[in-house]
């Protein structure tokens, strides 16, 4: 084991060394950069840039820039980086984790590769915890930043799009980590490129790395809108369906499993909705809910598909005949088969795009952070996110007292311990800092200080802009502090002149069960090589004492006949706490490891969606695009209708209604033109003449309304589909573990069906799109809307409504009327086309 440590610490120390060498040259220049005045410093900042665009690197400047950034930081700040905080920042830009103890300047360090790296102009993000830090840190450094000749922008969640716009093109933005994660999905659902905030994402510094990458991980980030799914409009969907007749008004292919509406049950249905075309893009919803009606009653069957329990119903796995409790149907199917069964209709709300800080913060070109405590997670550092944790040494040493820890028999004796140590510190004038694990703690505790007569402050992390003066006088005379753990991180705690002599107390009311936890309240004491002393005060009655093992040690107590204010201090205690809180460490990065493995799976699928939607949002003209999903929604519909094997079973004329129904006019292809064809040479006719059909509805119109009106289908379908897939993934990703498959392991399951899931939403895109493409009459001012309007589940989004452009309608003749052009056809197969 020592071998290891020493193998580690070594690899740390050779890091080190090859920086020093680094350090030394940053040093070597201060000779010409500080005779330099302020206008040529400034210069050169465009001297960089123009030796970049010559072909030298960022690596290539570091060593001059960081110089320049000393000196510039020495005259604007008036503070001058020490050498290891120019390690730091060597660390920082070599996309590494920078491990500086409490009090070290790390704020100031990350000056040095923000400055370096933003000289690209790709844009560099500074990311913090929350708000109140983004803007302190954006108002002190940036005026370094501006002083340097760069543009400084902080990105806040009150922001309107275009303040949101000019802070991402600055060369450096100041964000919280969920403001970036949620402008990005945003980015992601808008419907015109000029909506779009940030640019793509080049380089990251996140302070207080363990917080956004560890302790946050498991936190997705979730736009979340009502889904426009009506349970009124599945019940008259569903009272509508109970009317049809079968073969009349729909057909149904038993083999295939599809069902669908004839012409004479689409009439039916805009009489019965009062509607003039029930494929004209205002009645996508409609359409929709009668499809699913039909499916609920026609294919699938109470107690063989699913079963009605207690008011719900529960599907039935076809494999198995298990009950598949906490799935769903997707695409509104489920709530369609609720109306139907006369149950209550679900309408929860619904996920419009989601992701993990793990995923999001991965697609960045390079990352680093900056925090106090990184060593102790260095292997998930590691794996997951491909950055060493580099710790970087103290500019002065530390001289703290970090005391063994004393164990109580209950938690009332350890209690009464602590009020007795604070208020004997506190008539010494000894300023205390008390951490404690949870809210109730540290209101109990203030109970008990106010009995004694102790005046005290409690800290937590509600209010970041009172945190702050809480912080700034905790480390006054007399001054005694209660916070929970993570409170106040990011701002120091500065020793009164007249205590520097006994320094900061810090007393710790339980062990974390993170060891980085505990170790971020020790580090808040004895900040550069101010003296200062650490206890943690724990009892037998801990969470942590109660899940590993404490029986046989309060047995010991007992025999030893101590009482409640005896404590023991022993360093065997300690070690069996920290082996403990090893294995829990060890737990929670199983955990998030898994939870990454789920969540690459909705990755790929996100990345696939996204990269398609930016390249429509950009593209002038989808025709093409659109051609191929017509083949290949074409070619799906022939292998489906000519899968069985002797010919007389292939279902032709199902085939021709499926395409006169969703693709063609009636007439266009005829049975016996395809009878006499092989399955795999039926698509080229067929596609032949949706092509023919394309190009007759192009000569109708303009050919940019045309271009526009294809880029309003393709988003209506693809976000519409997109969203119910994702909730789709979200039922299943629910219901994966309560499958009792055996020995069949629940992640490639969720591979398996989540692949699947994609491939079947694709297909459905691709098959809708087709639809609306040739059989939608198409409006002259035809506007993108938003699927739904989404809300960011904690920070709201900016909340922007897109104001509705009004309709204009002229007069119109019904769609199954006869065309006043005289032509004898229907209305609809002719003039109507257009609209």
């Amino acid at each position: 084991m020592i071998g290891i440590l020493k193998k580690v610490f070594d690899v740390n120390q050779r890091q080190i060394k090859r920086m020093q060498k680094t350090v030394e040259q940053i040093d070597a220049l201060e000779s010409s950069i500080k005779p330099l005045t302020d206008e040529q410093l400034k210069g050169k900042t465009l001297e960089f840039k123009e030796r970049l665009t010559k072909g030298e690197t960022v690596d290539d400047l570091l060593p001059e820039a960081f110089a320049v950034v000393r000196e510039a930081a020495t005259r604007v700040l008036g503070m001058r980086p020490y050498g290891v905080q120019l390690m730091g920042g060597i660390a920082l830009h070599e996309g590494n984790i920078s491990e500086m103890k409490t009090g070290e300047g790390k704020t100031l360090t990350s000056t040095l590769p923000v400055y370096l790296n933003a000289l690209t102009g790709k844009g560099v993000h500074v990311v913090t915890v929350n708000e109140y830090l983004a803007q302190r840190d954006a108002n002190e450094m940036g005026q370094l930043h501006e002083f340097l000749g760069l543009t400084v922008g902080i990105n806040l969640n009150s922001m309107s799009r275009e303040e949101k716009q000019e802070a991402y093109a600055a060369d450096i933005t100041y964000s919280t980590n969920n403001e970036l994660g949620f402008d990005y999905l945003r980015d992601n659902m808008v419907l015109y490129k000029e909506q779009c905030v940030q640019r793509p994402l080049h380089f990251a510094i996140i302070d207080e790395v363990d917080s956004i990458l560890v302790d946050e991980a498991r936190t997705p980030l979730i736009i979340s809108g009502q889904a426009q799914k009506s349970t009124e409009l599945y019940m008259f969907a569903n009272a509508f369906v109970r009317t049809l007749e079968n073969e009349k008004e729909y057909s149904f292919d038993v083999k295939t499993k599809n069902v669908m509406l004839t012409e004479d049950g689409i009439t039916k249905a805009e009489k019965a909705f009062h509607i003039e075309n029930l494929f004209d893009l205002k009645h996508v919803a409609l359409l929709h809910h009668i499809n699913q009606g039909l499916r609920a009653h026609v294919v699938m069957h109470r107690d063989t598909d699913y079963v009605v329990q207690e008011g719900e119903i529960v599907i039935v796995d076809q494999f198995t005949g298990r009950l598949m409790k906490g799935r769903r149907y997707s695409e509104g199917l489920h709530q369609a088969i609720e109306a139907k069964e006369g149950v209550e209709i679900q309408n929860e709300s619904m996920t419009l795009a989601t992701i993990t800080f793990q995923n999001y913060f991965r697609m960045y070109e390079k990352l680093s952070g900056m925090t106090g405590t990184a060593k102790t997670e260095e292997e998930e550092f590691r794996n997951i996110y491909n950055m060493n944790v580099i710790v970087i040494p103290t500019n002065k040493p530390i001289i703290r007292d970090d005391r063994a820890d004393l164990i109580f028999k209950s938690m009332e004796g350890k209690f009464n311990a602590v009020v007795e140590d604070i208020v004997n510190r506190h008539k010494q004038g000894q300023p205390v800092l008390v951490g404690t694990v949870a809210i109730e703690t540290s209101e109990l505790i203030s109970k008990m200080l106010t009995r004694k007569g102790v005046r005290h402050n409690i800290l937590n992390a509600k209010n970041h802009a009172r945190e702050a003066d809480i912080i700034a006088e905790a480390g006054m005379k007399g001054a005694v502090t209660i916070a929970t753990n993570m409170a106040g991180r990011g701002t120091d705690i500065k020793l009164g002149d007249d205590v520097k002599i006994f320094g900061l107390a810090v007393i710790g009311t339980e062990r974390h069960e993170s060891r980085r936890i505990d170790n971020q309240l020790r580090g808040r004491a004895g900040r550069q090589g101010d003296p200062g002393v650490t206890q943690f005060y724990l009892s037998m009655e801990d969470e942590l004492m109660r899940r590993f093992g404490s029986d046989n040690m309060k047995a010991m107590m007992d025999r030893l006949g101590m009482d409640d204010s005896q404590p023991i201090e022993s360093k065997m205690v300690s070690r069996a706490v920290e082996s403990a809180q090893k294995r829990v460490e060890g737990n929670n990065y199983d955990a998030r490891k898994q939870l990454l493995q789920y969540d690459d799976v909705l990755r790929q699928q996100r990345e696939v969606i996204y990269k398609q939607r930016q390249e429509v949002m950009e593209s002038e003209n989808l025709r093409g695009i659109i051609e191929g999903m017509m083949k290949s929604t074409v070619e799906r519909a022939v292998a489906l209708h000519t899968q069985e094997e002797i010919e007389e079973d292939w279902n032709i004329k199902g085939l021709v209604d499926y395409l006169n129904t969703n693709l063609l006019q009636e007439g266009d292809v005829k049975e016996e033109e395809l009878r006499r064809l092989a399955p795999e040479e039926m698509s080229e006719p067929i596609i032949a003449k949706l092509i023919e059909r394309y190009n007759d509805k192009e000569k109708l119109m303009p050919e940019e309304q045309m271009r526009e009106f294809e880029k309003v289908v393709v988003f209506r379908v693809v976000d519409t589909k997109w969203t119910e897939h994702i909730d789709a993934m979200d039922h299943l990703r629910e219901g994966i573990h309560l499958r009792a498959y055996g020995q069949i392991d629940p992640l490639r399951e969720y591979q398996m069906e989540g692949f699947a899931m994609f491939e079947s939403m694709v297909a459905s895109i691709e098959e809708e799109i087709s639809r609306y493409i040739m059989k939608a009459e198409i409006e002259q001012n035809l506007e993108r809307q938003e699927v739904v309007q989404g809300e960011a589940v904690h920070p709201s989004s900016d909340g922007e409504e897109a104001k509705k452009k009004p309709v204009v309608k002229g007069d119109q003749v019904g769609r199954n009327d006869l065309c006043k052009c005289g032509s004898g056809k229907k209305y609809k197969n002719c003039c109507g086309i257009v609209q």
